[in-house]
C-alpha cells in the first residue's frame, strides 16, 4: 500500500464505510490477513501481568492481548471458556423483526454470515479481555463473513475518544458498523478491558504454570533413587573407584556380585516439597473455574453435578450476559450490514433482530406445563364470569405465557 492509498483509507474511515476487502473465492477471501504477525512468548510471570495491567490504562491491548491468546494454551482454561462460549452459539437462535421476508431470510444465512467458529471466539474475546474486533469479508459473488480478529493490536486513543486497529497496511480506524468493522465491548463502553477476565486468569495461569515446571523439576531432580556403593575399610582407591563405575554403569537387569564387606544402597527422598506445586495448581485451577463458570461445583463433577451441558456448567445468569451482549453487537452493528448487502439501504430500518434462547430445557418443560395449565383454568374462569359478564384477557395471558398468537384469516 502506497501513501496516497493509506491517506485515502484513512480520510474515507472519517467519511463513511469503505470498500470491502475481496477476493475470488472463499479461500482468497479469508487469506487476506488484517493482523500483522503476532510476537509469542511462552513464559509468563507475575511481573509481565503487572506490566499488562499499567499498560493497559494507556488504551494499548498489545500485553493483555498477548496474555489472553497465551491463556488459551491452558487446557483448563481453554475447556471451560469453549463451554462457555461454543456452547452459546450453539443454542437455538430466535429471529425476529417487523418483515417476514427478512426475518425468513436471516434465517437462512445466519450461520454462513456469521460462523459459530467465529462468534465463539469473539464472544471469549469480549469476556475475557473485554473488547473483541472483527470485520466482514466479502467474497465475490457471496455474501460478506464476519471473522474474528486478534485484539492484540487493537488500541483506544484517549484524546480521540476512538479505537484504532494496527493491520498490515498501518494503523486503522475502527468504525463499527460502518460494513467492515464490528466491535464488540461487553466489558461496557468506558475501559472495557478493565472488566474483563484476564488479570485474574493471568494471576492463575501464571501460578499454575510454575507450579507445573517446578513439579516437573522436583520429578525430574528427585524421582530416581540415589546409588550408594560401600567399600571395606581395606580396600584400596583403585578397587573402590572400580567399583563405583559398575554402579555408575547401572543398567536395566544389572546384577553384582559383592564378597563381604562391598555394599550397594539405594537411597529414595522421602520428601514431600512437590505438595506444595500440586496444591499450586490445584488452587489455580479452581480459581480459573470460577471465574469462567462463576461457580466450581458441577464444573468439577461434585455433588449436584448431571450433565456435562452449558446449562449445567456455566451458571445461568452469565449464559445469558454472553447471549445478550453478542445479540445486540450482531444487531446494531452487524445483521445491518447483510440487510444491506442482501436487500439495500431502505431495508435497513427494517432489519430483523437475533437472540439466542438460553432458557434450559428442564425450565422449558416447566414453562410449558404452565402455560398449559393456565389454559385450562381460563376457561374454567371463563365459566364463572359469564354471569358478570366478564371474561378472561386470553391476548395478556398468551403474552405473558410467551405464546406467539395472530388473528384469524377469514375464509375466501
Amino acid at each position: 500500500m502506497n501513501l496516497f492509498t493509506s491517506l485515502l483509507t484513512r480520510v474515507k474511515s472519517y467519511v463513511g464505510p469503505r470498500d470491502l476487502p475481496t477476493g475470488t473465492s472463499f479461500q482468497d477471501g479469508f487469506e487476506r490477513q488484517a493482523a500483522p504477525i503476532p510476537i509469542v512468548q511462552t513464559r509468563w510471570f507475575q511481573a509481565d501481568l503487572e506490566a499488562a495491567i499499567v499498560t493497559s490504562t494507556t488504551g494499548s491491548m498489545r500485553l493483555p492481548g498477548a496474555l489472553c491468546r497465551a491463556l488459551r494454551r491452558d487446557g483448563m482454561i481453554s475447556g471451560v471458556l469453549s463451554t462457555r462460549t461454543e456452547g452459546l452459539v450453539q443454542l437455538p437462535v430466535r429471529f425476529s423483526g417487523p418483515d417476514d421476508e427478512l426475518v425468513n431470510a436471516l434465517s437462512l444465512d445466519f450461520r454462513s454470515v456469521f460462523p459459530s467458529a467465529e462468534l465463539a471466539l469473539l464472544s471469549g474475546d469480549g469476556r475475557v479481555l473485554g473488547v473483541g474486533v472483527g470485520e466482514f469479508v466479502k467474497i465475490d459473488g457471496s455474501l460478506p463473513v464476519l471473522r474474528r480478529l486478534d485484539p492484540e493490536f487493537l488500541e483506544y486513543r484517549w484524546s480521540e475518544d476512538r479505537w484504532y486497529y494496527q493491520s498490515i497496511h498501518g494503523v486503522e480506524p475502527v468504525n463499527p458498523g460502518d460494513g467492515r468493522w464490528v466491535l464488540h465491548c461487553p466489558g461496557g463502553a468506558v475501559q472495557p478491558w478493565t472488566h474483563g477476565l484476564w488479570p485474574a486468569l493471568g494471576r492463575a495461569y501464571i501460578a499454575k504454570e510454575h507450579g507445573f515446571f517446578l513439579r516437573e523439576n522436583f520429578a525430574n531432580t528427585l524421582a530416581n533413587s540415589a546409588k550408594i556403593a560401600v567399600a571395606p575399610t581395606g580396600a584400596t582407591d583403585a578397587e573402590a573407584f572400580s567399583f563405583m563405575q559398575k554402579v555408575v554403569n547401572w543398567s536395566v537387569n544389572a546384577v553384582y556380585v559383592l564378597r563381604q564387606g562391598w555394599e550397594l544402597k539405594l537411597l529414595e527422598s522421602q520428601g514431600r516439597g512437590y505438595e506444595v506445586f500440586q496444591d499450586i495448581i490445584k488452587t489455580s485451577n479452581e480459581e480459573i473455574i470460577v471465574t469462567i463458570a462463576g461457580q466450581l461445583v458441577t464444573t468439577t463433577g461434585g455433588a449436584g453435578f448431571s450433565n456435562a451441558a452449558i446449562h449445567s456448567t456455566i451458571r445461568s445468569d452469565l449464559i445469558q450476559s454472553d447471549a445478550d451482549a453478542l445479540a445486540e453487537t450482531l444487531n446494531t452493528q452487524a445483521i445491518p450490514v447483510w440487510t444491506n448487502e442482501c436487500f439495500g439501504a431502505a431495508a435497513v430500518k427494517s432489519a430483523p433482530r437475533a437472540a439466542w434462547d438460553t432458557t434450559p430445557p428442564k425450565d422449558m418443560n416447566a414453562h410449558a406445563i404452565a402455560a398449559n395449565t393456565a389454559a385450562g383454568a381460563a376457561k374454567a374462569w371463563d365459566e364463572l364470569l359469564k354471569e358478570a359478564k366478564k371474561r378472561v384477557n386470553v391476548v395478556e395471558l398468551s403474552r405473558r405465557y410467551g405464546v406467539p398468537i395472530e388473528d384469524l384469516k377469514e375464509a375466501a
